[in-house]
């Protein structure tokens, strides 16, 4: 079986098609770099994606504090993940690299605070 995909490995985004059986990659075509066939086999076996998103903050200098998963999570997770962060109210101060939510959606990756956020 084939499978056609634009690649995300590199800001190329190449066309590539991939050549799978049973499950497993067996071949991949079109791409110009190597992130391109690591990146084929990876989004047919177990596609992963890193979440960003924003959440409330009370009695800081900015109402909002962008957040993003320490590392990806399953693509299956995503909504679950950004569900969890929709009711997250965080009190301010907040410093960058901060985990503000534990294991979210229970795949054992932590949501971290990407900038500084002082209180007022």
């Amino acid at each position: 079986m084939k499978k056609s995909l634009i690649c995300i490995g590199c800001p190329l985004g190449c066309m590539i098609t991939a050549s799978f059986e049973n499950g497993v990659v067996i071949g991949v075509e079109g791409n110009i770099c190597k992130n391109g066939s690591k990146y084929a086999k990876k989004e047919l076996t177990n596609p992963t994606r890193t979440v960003t998103s924003t959440v409330k903050v009370k009695g800081g200098d900015s109402q909002m504090l962008s957040v993003k998963t320490k590392e990806d999570i399953p693509k299956e997770k995503i909504l679950e993940c950004i569900s969890a962060l929709k009711d997250l109210e965080l009190n301010a101060p907040i410093e960058i690299g901060e985990v503000v939510l534990k294991n979210v959606a229970k795949t054992g990756i932590d949501i971290i605070a990407t900038k500084r956020i002082h209180s007022i």
